[in-house]
């Protein structure tokens, strides 16, 4: 008790508060200066591209072939152009159509299924948890082969017509992304108290009812995380994409790889129309972490702190 009373008194006269100005002072790694130049120049090496990037989509194919930075005349045409050159309306539908179910459906899957492996106890539980992580493990080249051989056997043995379909796509996905999903959510899911669900079922609620109505609420953070991450593996994926997909299925990502590569070669390529249709790709992701984003600082760091 007369330790902590001195250590009080000592705070007082040293004018130490918690949460003051000097308190941030003392537990600061870096000078203030040397911090400020460190944050600009990391935040330089991330915006200069992308200002770089939208100043080309602005500004005319010869100019961007002469190295301007400022364009000398600024145009919105190029957004107007990729919409029948690049076909970029199709693959966006495509992408949309594609990755936002994968997202759904692992989000929805890994929730019920992290449940089961986190709250009950049944014989090869832990070899289930030591299989997720080591599917992570598995570079995706290695499996490009094996999975179109599987799929493109189905036409001959099921009768079912896999490659070139979006739903042949949307399998492929939820195969690599259904594992990190539930690994997330597992991670999660053992911060949560069981006292919560023990008080539920007192109640009367079935197992049903406490994941739809207590874990589902709570782990909301942890859904997000898993979702979006399960999007950007079907929005930024070309090597699944070019070799499952017909150009009625093809995904942006795949539409905007052979409009660059069709580009090679010519007189003046059109590096105006390129820039816009990236800018155009890289906007829905975007927009997609500035509304989640409150739900992600949460959902990144579930299971840090026990």
């Amino acid at each position: 008790m007369s330790t902590t009373a001195t250590n009080v008194r000592r705070s007082a006269d040293t004018g130490f508060r918690p949460g003051s100005k000097r308190q941030h002072e003392v537990t600061r790694l870096l000078p203030g200066p040397l911090l400020a130049v460190i944050l600009g120049t990391l935040c330089a090496v991330v915006l200069i591209p992308v200002l770089y990037i939208f100043l080309a989509s602005v500004n005319s194919d010869i100019g961007v072939a002469k190295g301007e930075f400022l364009p000398s005349s600024f145009s919105l045409e190029n957004y107007t152009k990729i919409w029948s050159s690049v076909g970029l309306a199709k693959g966006l539908w495509n992408s949309v159509l594609v990755a936002g179910s994968t997202a759904i459906v692992s989000a929805l899957m890994s929730i019920s299924t992290a449940y089961v492996l986190v709250r009950y106890q049944f014989l090869g539980r832990l070899t289930i948890l030591r299989g997720l992580l080591a599917l992570q493990s598995v570079p995706g080249t290695l499996m490009v082969l094996p999975v179109f051989v599987l799929f493109s056997s189905a036409a001959s043995y099921l009768g079912i017509q896999v490659i070139g379909t979006q739903w042949g796509l949307f399998i492929t996905y939820l195969t690599f992304a259904l594992p990190f999903s539930t690994w997330v959510m597992v991670t999660y899911l053992r911060g949560l108290p069981r006292e919560l669900e023990e008080a539920a079922r007192i109640d009367g609620a079935s197992n049903l009812g406490v994941l739809v109505k207590i874990i589902l609420p709570l782990s909301w953070p942890g859904v997000v995380v898993s979702g979006i991450f399960a999007f950007l593996l079907g929005w930024n994926d070309v090597l699944f994409a070019s070799v499952m997909t017909r150009p009625d299925s093809q995904t942006a990502a795949v539409a905007l790889q052979i409009f660059g590569a069709s580009q090679e070669g010519g007189a003046i390529p059109v590096y105006g129309q390129m820039m816009a249709a990236s800018l155009v790709c890289a906007a829905p992701v975007v927009i997609l972490y500035l509304i989640f984003q409150r739900y992600l600082v949460g959902g990144l760091t579930a299971g840090g702190v026990k």
